[in-house]
């Protein structure tokens, strides 16, 4: 507009209307909040710390922090700083039968149908790791991680035995037909407490969609994320991650919610109580810092 006048020596009014503009939008002024370099400075802050988050989750991670934004503005932001929106996994279609009822059992509370599977890393020696990952499918809680260099039948059974203690016993419980899960002991111990067997079909690892999600996000979260130079390291970070994961990280298909955010609380029972806690990470992300007067250098 501009070059226009200076060019044929017109005035601004005369400008607008060769290009059917509004005068008002020419003379408009982009004005900033007050709180845009902050605000800007803590979704850099999460998405460093939780790289595979979008802006979704990203919003209501600063939401919980004590920040008033919607979530278009987050977006603006994010996509403004060039920041990377992790790309959608392609839908799956379900397995259907003859008469038109699913295969796949749906959790319909909790405790009704609980999943397990074995995810592998490696230490920085070459070596193999095993994790059994135990989920509650209606919940979503992950009730185990348990790694190891080597697991049997008799392990999947102390693990279940552990997580049945603190959580109950399941009516059913789903996995696929690795050896560890078929092993005969395994099955009549389950039988003689009375859970049932789920066993999918064997190339259809869709049809334990739960836990195989789960899977993906710990290892794309965590597992990729780290170099582990021991086996204790891979048992105390794999902990700390299921606590991040049950009661801190937002899952989309419980409303952005944990998916046990009660458990942050000591439970009041007499004797022996269990803690389980949030990560105390420091609170960049939150309008006053969580109380932290020092940041990062590169927050600055």
């Amino acid at each position: 507009m501009s070059h226009a006048r200076e060019e044929h020596g017109i005035s601004e009014r005369r400008a607008c209307q060769l290009v059917n503009q509004p005068r008002g939008t020419q003379r408009y002024q982009p004005t900033q909040r007050d709180d845009e370099d902050a605000l800007t400075r803590a979704i850099i802050a999460l998405a460093s710390q939780y790289g595979r988050y979008g802006y979704r989750r990203i919003t209501v991670s600063l939401r919980e922090a004590g920040w008033r934004v919607s979530k278009d503005r987050v977006e603006r932001i994010w996509r403004r700083e060039g920041l990377k929106v992790p790309q959608k996994q392609k839908p799956r279609g379900r397995l259907w039968l003859n008469d038109g009822s699913c295969v796949r059992l749906r959790p319909e509370r909790p405790n009704h149908v609980w999943s397990y599977d074995f995810v592998s890393t490696y230490t920085h020696d070459g070596r193999t790791v095993r994790m059994l990952n135990l989920i509650d499918e209606f919940t979503r809680k992950c009730l185990a991680i348990h790694p190891r260099r080597r697991l049997n039948s008799r392990n999947v059974i102390e693990v279940l035995a552990n997580a049945m203690i603190e959580h109950g016993i399941p009516e059913h419980i789903r996995s696929d037909n690795g050896p560890e899960f078929v092993a005969r002991d395994l099955r009549k111990w389950l039988a003689d407490i009375g859970t049932k067997t789920l066993y999918i079909e064997p190339g259809s690892p869709w049809e334990n969609g739960y836990c195989e999600s789960f899977n993906s996000k710990l290892r794309d979260e965590f597992l990729n994320g780290e170099i582990f130079y021991s086996l204790k390291e891979v048992q105390v970070l794999a902990e700390r991650w299921r606590v991040y994961y049950n009661t801190v990280r937002p899952h989309s298909s419980l409303g952005y919610r944990p998916p046990a955010p009660a458990a942050q609380q000591i439970e009041a029972n007499t004797g022996h109580g269990k803690v389980e806690s949030k990560e105390r990470f420091p609170l960049f992300h939150t309008p006053d810092c969580g109380g932290i007067t020092t940041k990062p250098a590169a927050l600055h």
